[in-house]
């Protein structure tokens, strides 16, 4: 059952900037007045954050190594989180991947039929993105027939083998940890990893069969970590259009001046900077690089860095927001989400001005995440 409200004595973000006329909510919807009023006065309404690529739900389906929980059970856990970071729609990046353990094949499968079973049952829009190594050849008719039965509509793809250690003939550092830690054999991995080298060449032909079959499908296509304005041309090629965290600020340029989509990490900017010396998410935004901004590994940092842009004047409120409401939105094809203008999705989030602690998220005219003050008000 959705709500019938009428928000009052709060600031609203719409599509025009803040202001502070109501903001009524009916049907799922915005809605041109009417509804229960409800006193916000020192709250400050915002458009649901929509997170474009995130792996933070793994720490909730595997709190401790080797602890698998029920996938279900740590899905729902999961969309709390993500509520009660203000997220409304929720895109779960999981791998499928050669690396196995929680990033194998069997694992993906598992996180697919989970979330199927689960997914009526929370709030939050929760979604599927599947992060496929691309050196997976043998494979590639297995990944078109998953894709299909989990009717996954984002796919993003990946190669994190060490090509250089490897064509060296040199043992990938922290090997045999990432062995152990998956319940694999060292010796048996690296030739593993050796042979899915080795067959790089056979990579080109049915990646390229793949992206067209996908493109087919309807599949949004985006590629990861782009080194280089070439790799970026070579992507666009297979009809790949969204690049994935780039790494140089070439590879974002080359993006931008083709039309491709962008996105880069909220921590990234909350760091002031990337983790490992890649491009910078502050001046990429700076720079008008950036259309979304993701979680990554981390969900509260995508209301933080809106904030952080918006107070070191980066972008104004309108701007930063647009990061992770209608930017993300528009890169995912969902046009009936990401701002409050009537007629949109009731996907909205409530906080203290002051603060700017999440007190209530609502998604799709539910309530997802309601504590504190505003909890009060809108009960009573």
């Amino acid at each position: 059952m959705t709500l019938e409200l009428c928000f009052q004595g709060c600031r609203v973000l719409r599509p025009g900037g803040l202001d502070d006329a109501p903001l009524s909510i009916k049907d799922g919807r915005i809605a041109d007045g009417g509804g229960r009023a409800v006193d916000l006065t020192g709250f400050t309404i915002l458009p649901g954050i929509i997170d474009a690529h995130g792996d933070g739900f793994e720490r909730h389906l595997a709190p401790r190594r080797g602890a698998m929980k029920d996938i279900g059970e740590g899905l729902i856990a999961a969309e709390a989180e993500l509520a009660a970071n203000g997220i409304t729609t929720a895109v779960l990046a999981q791998f499928y991947s050669w690396e196995g353990g929680m990033r194998g094949p069997e694992f993906a499968e598992r996180v697919m039929e989970g979330l199927a079973r689960i997914r009526a049952d929370v709030m939050t829009d929760l979604r599927a993105q599947l992060r496929f190594e691309t050196p997976m050849v043998d494979d590639y008719d297995t990944i078109a027939a998953f894709i299909a039965e989990h009717e996954i509509g984002y796919v993003v793809f990946n190669d994190h083998l060490p090509h250089e250690a490897l064509a060296a003939g040199k043992r990938p550092p922290r090997l045999t940890g990432q062995a152990l830690r998956i319940g694999r054999n060292p010796e048996k991995h690296l030739a593993a990893m050796q042979a899915l080298h080795d067959g790089m060449h056979r990579v080109p032909g049915a990646l390229a069969k793949l992206a067209a079959d996908l493109a087919v499908a309807g599949v949004l296509m985006g590629s990861h970590d782009d080194r280089s304005a070439e790799g970026r041309a070579d992507w666009r090629a297979l009809g790949v259009p969204i690049t994935e965290f780039p790494e140089t600020i070439d590879a974002a340029e080359a993006a931008r001046a083709a039309g491709d989509a962008i996105i880069m990490g909220a921590p990234n900017v909350v760091r002031g900077g990337s983790h490992n010396g890649n491009a910078s998410a502050p001046d990429m935004v700076a720079m008008d690089l950036v259309d979304a901004l993701a979680s990554d590994y981390h969900y509260p940092s995508l209301r933080r860095a809106a904030f952080l842009l918006a107070d070191a004047g980066v972008r104004d409120l309108a701007g930063a927001w647009h990061l992770v409401s209608k930017g993300p939105a528009e890169l995912l094809g969902l046009s009936d989400r990401g701002d409050l203008a009537v007629g949109q999705r009731a996907d909205l989030m409530v906080i203290d001005s002051k603060t700017r602690r999440v007190e209530a998220t609502i998604a799709g005219g539910r309530i997802s995440h309601l504590t504190g003050i505003a909890a009060q008000r809108m009960i009573g």
